[in-house]
């Protein structure tokens, strides 16, 4: 019954995140055109429009585009944390030998990636831009599998899910540790003591999922004052749900289940709307070749691909892990060049890495066109292998 209830959550889920790849992309072409017309600059200045409310005790006066990257983002890795914790709990992160593969694989395609934007930069002035190329976004990389149907095995597609998932705390580690502000000690500390209140609530077997949520407004608040990136507030909360492993369902499956729509189809390709608005000039496209864009777009489509690949192929042939049911190498190969679809959380990165207007239209254009090149090449892949094979 519970195996039964697991898998008809990850068809859920799944079939969002489809749907949010579908409409992802339609907002990054809106957001595209946008940029490039006449509207361009009245788009510019609406994001700009400040919204709240300040006074000498609270600052809440930010402009729409912070609001929403601050803001809604934060509910978007509300999601991702509590993923996370049901794929630890009951998922296929749940025992180390489900576990090994995608989470060393995870570890490999994020390593590489790194590695290959490092030795390109090292020493310029785009340096801190390392974390860019090493995000796997799952919302288009379910999308792309979700289009070849029955033509890969659902064991990939759950692979693939996992290993996002994995890739996506990578990410907000790094983001945490390596892309926040000075720190200021007193609001960490705030923000310490409601998290602490969530988990004795969490102890006394707390159910009322409200109850997490309205304190976790102030873990938001304090967060994001104290100079780490207001995003990991929902990270941090997403943890203290409750969650089970019987059939029943948990408040943390509840308020996946009220979120994996919103974020998936809403938040996410408003994200895309704001964040991808890029407008097209010449000196652009030589960042293309630059070490910055050279770095994201060979991190994404070669370092993402080599990564996961190679670090299977050591877990599976070293007797850590196993391949996915019915999957044969070159099913991996293809998962593989699907990991390199960053453009979430990669341009989310870029935004976090640079001050400098145009180092951040260039990350952008890069994880566009290196997002590109990986989903078209991994699809192409995995389709011809299918027909191969039929």
């Amino acid at each position: 019954m519970g195996k039964s209830i697991n898998l008809q959550s990850f068809k859920e889920f799944f079939n969002s995140s489809t749907g949010s790849g579908i409409l992802l992309f339609s907002c990054l072409l809106l957001s595209l055109g946008i940029a490039n017309s006449p509207l361009a600059a009245g788009f510019t200045n609406f994001l700009s429009t400040t919204v709240g409310y300040e006074n000498e005790f609270l600052q809440l006066n930010y402009s729409l585009s912070a609001w929403i990257n601050d803001g809604l983002m934060a509910i978007f890795f509300l999601l991702v944390g509590l993923e996370i914790k049901r794929e630890l709990v009951e998922g296929e992160l749940s025992s180390p030998r489900k576990a090994a593969l995608p989470i060393l694989a995870a570890i490999g395609g994020a390593i590489v990636p790194a590695g290959i934007y490092i030795a390109l930069n090292t020493g310029a002035d785009t340096a801190h831009g390392w974390g860019i190329p090493m995000a796997t976004d799952i919302a288009f990389a379910l999308a792309v599998v979700g289009l070849l149907g029955k033509r890969v095995p659902l064991s990939l597609k759950v692979f693939l899910a996992a290993l996002a998932i994995v890739d996506d705390l990578l990410a907000i580690l790094v983001i945490a540790f390596f892309y926040s502000t000075s720190l200021h000690v007193s609001y960490l500390l705030y923000a310490a003591l409601v998290f602490v209140l969530l988990l004795v609530f969490n102890r006394l077997g707390v159910k009322r999922i409200w109850m997490y949520l309205v304190p976790g407004l102030f873990i938001w608040y304090f967060i994001h004052h104290s100079g780490i990136h207001a995003t990991i507030a929902g990270v941090l909360v997403a943890m203290t749900l409750p969650t089970n492993k019987g059939s029943n369902p948990s408040p943390l499956e509840r308020l996946e289940h009220i979120l994996v729509k919103p974020v998936n189809l809403l938040i996410v390709p408003l994200f895309a709307l704001v964040n991808t608005n890029i407008t097209f000039q010449s000196e652009m496209v030589g960042g293309l070749t630059s070490p910055l864009g050279l770095g994201i777009i060979l991190g994404l489509v070669v370092g993402k691909t080599a990564g996961i690949f190679l670090t299977s192929w050591i877990c599976v042939k070293s007797g850590l892990a196993k391949l996915p049911e019915l999957s044969r190498w070159p099913h991996i190969f293809g998962v593989a060049m699907l990991g390199g679809i960053g453009f979430t959380m990669s341009i989310f990165v870029s935004l976090l890495s640079f001050s400098d207007p145009l180092y951040i239209e260039e990350a952008k254009l890069a994880v566009l066109v290196g997002s590109l090149v990986a989903g078209i090449s991994g699809y192409l892949f995995l389709s011809a292998l299918s027909k191969k094979k039929g």
